[in-house]
């Protein structure tokens, strides 16, 4: 792995996530209590023993870069070699900021001459899955494939959010459909299609050629999918799909978690008993930035009539420095810090940092940003019709409040 040089893809503009991008890139949006999403990615590059790390950024980076700085450099040593360095957009190239996937390495060219790696794996930062990078590129060397794009069995009535790689009987990639209406699916699986997950291992001189060409082409969108791999199978390169599915043929947890509601169903799937997603898998750790809070809290609280109201707590994840104090929290997340107040219910939502929830407020199927105040007695996802008037609210119905709001 000491050959691979790894680039973590986070610049993208996350419109799909607002207004939980108003303020910040998205892989640096919290996630399960403490972590920040591209904390996933990076600690699968540290378990699997990739220790040569660039993250490119673009957008709305002080957050992330902040977090970054903070919380991994000191992980890899710069004595042997090792870096986790972030490199934001400069306009090396061109006048224009990165293009597309394909792009931002192309503007990156120099950082990948001065390590000159054998192999360039290009990563997203703003997916939730766990993967030993080490098993992709046993198979890339065995199949001696210029690229092995990386893969996972999907539902077909799912293929327009994907692009769809048709392999053969060896799964050796033969097409490539950007969200089709009608795709190809799996040889002996007529229900499913290979979704790519945006991961990409390429040998560095294939990758450096093919970038190349692709940056003189007329029209290009350069991106991975679209043009690179599209342009590869056409030169006959050897481009091969890594199957992410278990030793039962069945697919591993991966989320993409670019739009409101998967990144909601994300943060539900932690609080589940036996979730796919385990966080505290002491054989595949989790790192994150560690501030130091006090231990959550749990009290009664004491009404003026001497009633005793006890804080009740059911499948969730509170996260250090929080205080529960007679109130109800079911099925949720609580990020460092919050305070929920006395009679207050908070149910099936996601609560970021330093959040106060006055007593006796109402919350359901929430995402609550950072630094909100709640006003005693409140209503957030009760009344549809309410909430649309002064909330962002998903597809599915998911209310979001934005960071430092006044509720009530």
């Amino acid at each position: 792995m000491r050959n691979v040089l790894t680039f973590i893809l986070a610049g993208g503009k996350g419109e799909r996530l607002n207004p939980l991008t108003r303020d910040r890139a998205k892989p640096a949006v919290p996630f399960g209590g403490i972590y920040r999403i591209i904390d996933i990615t990076l600690s699968n590059c540290i378990n699997s023993g990739l220790r040569r790390i660039y993250v490119l950024t673009q957008y709305k980076s002080f957050s992330l870069q902040k977090h970054l700085l903070s919380g991994w450099l000191d992980i890899v040593s710069s004595q042997l070699g090792e870096f986790i360095d972030l490199i934001p957009a400069q306009q090396r190239v061109s006048a224009d900021w990165y293009l597309g996937t394909a792009d931002a390495i192309y503007q990156n060219m120099y950082a990948i001459s001065d390590t000159n790696p054998e192999h360039i794996l290009i990563l997203a930062g703003d997916h939730v899955y766990k993967m030993n990078y080490q098993d992709m590129l046993d198979q890339h060397l065995t199949n001696k494939a210029d690229v092995t794009v990386s893969c996972i069995p999907m539902p077909v009535e799912t293929s327009s959010a994907f692009g769809v790689v048709e392999v053969d009987d060896n799964g050796c990639v033969c097409g490539f459909q950007e969200k089709p209406k009608h795709p190809r699916t799996i040889p002996g699986a007529p229900d499913q299609i290979f979704a790519s997950m945006g991961i990409y291992l390429f040998n560095k001189d294939s990758l450096c050629e093919e970038l190349e060409i692709d940056a003189k082409t007329p029209l290009s969108q350069h991106d991975f999918g679209r043009n690179i791999i599209p342009q590869m199978l056409k030169r006959d390169r050897r481009v091969y799909a890594y199957n992410f599915s278990d030793s039962q043929g069945r697919p591993k947890y991966w989320r993409d978690i670019g739009t409101r509601d998967a990144y909601y169903q994300a943060n539900m799937d932690l609080v589940k008993y036996g979730g796919e997603f385990n966080i505290y898998d002491r054989s595949w750790p989790l790192r994150t930035n560690h501030i130091q809070y006090p231990p959550s809290k749990t009290v009664s609280y004491i009404n003026q009539n001497g009633s005793r109201i006890d804080s009740v707590i059911v499948d969730s994840l509170i996260s250090g420095g929080c205080v529960v104090e007679g109130a109800t929290v079911k099925g949720s997340v609580l990020s460092p810090s919050v305070k929920v107040e006395y009679g207050a219910q908070v149910l099936n939502s996601v609560v970021m940092n330093n959040v106060t929830i006055g007593h006796g407020a109402r919350i359901q199927n929430a995402i609550i940003d950072k630094e909100v105040k709640i006003a005693p007695g409140a209503q957030i996802g009760y009344n549809a019709e309410e909430d649309r008037k002064l909330f962002d609210v998903t597809a599915s119905g998911i209310v979001i409040v934005g960071k430092r709001e006044s509720v009530g």
